[in-house]
């Protein structure tokens, strides 16, 4: 069983070569905001919900990308509110947003 109910990590990496990573999509900003978020929700409190940052998940092409465990699910955001439904539907009621998982 997994320590924490939900365990997301968001790849923050940056490839100085400037080929295609996740911190071009600022990345280290939306994972900055999901504890922030995830914080003031009281879910880090509780102990259900841990946000970390990940070094390259070598999912690039897809994104930014963040994946939460002990599910396994791979997601890709671009914004806020995107980073809010993870949040709301995923960790918080346990409803994989399928409009964002990838594959």
């Amino acid at each position: 069983m997994s320590y924490y109910q939900h365990h997301i990590f968001f790849c923050t990496n940056k490839r100085e070569d400037g080929s295609q990573c996740c911190e071009n999509f600022n990345a280290k900003a939306m994972r900055d905001y999901a504890k922030q978020r995830t914080k003031a929700l009281g879910l880090v409190r509780s102990g259900n919900v841990r946000v970390n940052t990940a070094g390259c998940l070598n999912r690039c092409t897809h994104g930014p990308v963040a994946v939460v465990y002990p599910d396994a699910v791979w997601y890709s955001y671009l914004d806020k509110e995107d980073v809010d439904e993870i949040i709301e539907s995923h960790l918080m009621n346990d409803t994989i947003v399928e409009r964002l998982k990838i594959d």
